[in-house]
């Protein structure tokens, strides 16, 4: 059974490799998918990516880009109301908010559409540590500090995020075929490993049941012939236990 499937590798590595490059090349690639028809989407037209990608959405733009922003138009004019002005940095961009002192810093955050990536929520992962002043805090749980009232601007200094990778728009690719193929290969490769295994287990414990019911046997002819020897009569045939 091992050396038939051994031997049949190849032809099942051919037949895989014939039937994947088919059911790729008869089905039209995702990138000719119909493109969204909402109002909610917003179509991008000539704008290329690179890599012959052109993304068929857009962020839609905010109530700030539209009609400004703190920056632009002050604090009091966007509804902000507060005493202590709060500024949160990340990497090269900056959004200010005002708070009021024992207001939740995850709050403030939110109201100044600062993004800061959270894990547990109870302050103890440690995902959302920004540094505060000087001083490490966990705005999840962190409230604005009494003692910044009056003393300027409270930064805060997020942790950058890792940019997301941009998908290709192709859901086909030369890669992606090669890395699925030799999945596969390694696979196929396992299995026969796993049943050689398998066999040899199984070998080996056949063999053992085989020395233990010879074991048992043994024992009880001689058992046998000492009840034989103490009663006179003669030795027992092999057949009797």
């Amino acid at each position: 059974m091992i050396q038939v499937h051994t031997l049949a590798l190849p032809i099942l590595v051919a037949i895989l490799f014939v039937s994947t490059t088919l059911a790729f090349t008869s089905s039209p690639p995702f990138g000719n998918i119909a493109t969204c028809s909402s109002t909610a989407c917003q179509v991008v037209a000539g704008k290329n990516t690179g890599k012959g990608y052109t993304p068929k959405w857009t962020k839609k733009e905010t109530l700030a880009d539209k009609q400004g922003s703190t920056a632009s138009l002050g604090f009091e004019n966007v509804g902000l109301k507060g005493t202590i002005p709060v500024v949160f940095r990340q990497g090269n961009e900056t959004r200010t908010s005002m708070a009021w002192a024992g207001q939740p810093l995850r709050d403030v955050a939110i109201q100044a559409g600062q993004f800061i990536q959270y894990g547990c929520g109870k302050g103890e992962c440690g995902t959302c540590e920004c540094m505060m002043n000087g001083k490490w805090v966990r705005p999840c749980i962190e409230n604005v500090p009494a003692a910044a009232a009056g003393a300027g601007d409270l930064v805060i200094q997020v942790k950058a995020v890792k940019a997301k990778s941009k998908s290709s728009g192709t859901f086909f690719s030369i890669r992606s075929f090669l890395m699925g193929f030799w999945n596969n290969l390694l696979g196929m490769i396992g299995f026969v490993k796993f049943r050689k295994a398998a066999r040899k287990n199984w070998e080996e414990r056949k063999a053992y049941e085989d020395l233990v019911l010879k074991r048992t046997m043994e024992k009880k002819l001689a058992r046998a012939r000492e009840e034989a020897a103490k009663n006179g009569g003669t030795n027992p045939s092999p057949g009797m236990a």
